[in-house]
């Protein structure tokens, strides 16, 4: 009687099949039961999902994977789960655990690892996690700074509302309409005046050319004056109007004696004085000093 008859071949088919579809169901789950690793606990107060096969990385690195997830019924703030890391991977003290998510939510474990060189955690220890705040948590804190700021929105949408259902609103963007008008008005005199200043630089430039020749004749003039001589005769000029300040203040001269002797004004007041009084008195009395007949001269 042969051993390996066909039922026994069909079963050992069936255990190489089962073998077979255990490794494989692992392998794509992550797991890898021939490799060399550690196991450690990660415990987190909430999971977001976590589940058996999610990675770990460490900086952007795959170095695990989770093998199992617990949840402590008598503690529920106590989610504890086993993950299996790569021998070569050394954890520093204080390191930390957190749960994250793509944009597809898949959810994998990046281990937070402090610079801590010399201390490590030592396998089959627990790692305190927490889950990241992703963009509706972020969204979610900011919510009570949204519900503060809807009254003032409000009150802003209110006053808007009225600024532009006064009046005075299209009045100003009418005259602004204007007044972009007479901008572009001037900016297309601008350059017109532009283009003529163009026209006229190389004249302009003559005209520069002429002057500073004659700036240039003027200076060579000027240079050649001999300002020592012209220094000394106005030196000369001055000690003379000196000179005859002196001899005006002083006695001396007719000038001199003009200015300062009170006599001589007395004199003349009095002359001055005399010749009013015989105006005067001939005006009254003309026989006294003109005689004339029309038929000659009578004896007296």
């Amino acid at each position: 009687m042969k051993f390996f008859t066909k039922e026994v071949q069909i079963a050992c088919v069936a255990i190489v099949a089962l073998v077979v579809l255990y490794f494989g169901l692992n392998f794509l789950k992550g797991l890898n039961l021939f490799s060399n690793s550690n196991a450690y606990y990660l415990q987190f107060e909430d999971a977001s999902g976590l589940s058996v096969s999610s990675p770990v990385y460490a900086n952007g690195y795959k170095v695990g994977v989770v093998e199992e997830v617990k949840y402590d019924y008598m503690q529920p703030k106590k989610i504890v789960a086993r993950v299996a890391l790569d021998k070569q991977m050394r954890i520093p003290i204080g390191s930390q655990a957190e749960i994250s998510s793509d944009l597809l939510g898949n959810l994998k474990i990046n281990l937070v690892l402090t610079d801590n060189p010399l201390q490590f955690i030592a396998a089959g220890d627990t790692i305190l996690g927490h889950a990241e705040k992703g963009m509706m948590g972020k969204v979610a804190e900011m919510v009570p700074a949204i519900e503060a700021m809807m009254p003032k929105l409000d009150s802003i949408l209110t006053s808007l509302n009225t600024l532009l259902a006064d009046p005075a609103l299209a009045n100003t963007l009418h005259n602004v309409e204007g007044m972009t008008a007479n901008l572009n008005q001037t900016s297309a005199d601008l350059r017109l005046l532009s283009a003529s200043l163009g026209r006229n630089v190389p004249s302009m430039m003559v005209k520069a050319d002429s002057v500073l020749g004659n700036t240039q004749q003027l200076t060579t003039n000027l240079a050649a004056i001999d300002v020592a001589a012209m220094t000394a005769k106005v030196n000369q000029t001055l000690a003379n109007v000196e000179e005859m300040t002196r001899k005006l203040n002083s006695n001396e001269g007719t000038l001199g004696l003009l200015m300062r002797d009170a006599t001589l004004y007395n004199n003349l007041s009095n002359t001055a004085a005399d010749a009013d009084s015989l105006l005067k008195d001939l005006k009254k009395h003309p026989k006294r000093y003109v005689h004339f007949s029309v038929f000659g001269k009578k004896d007296k």
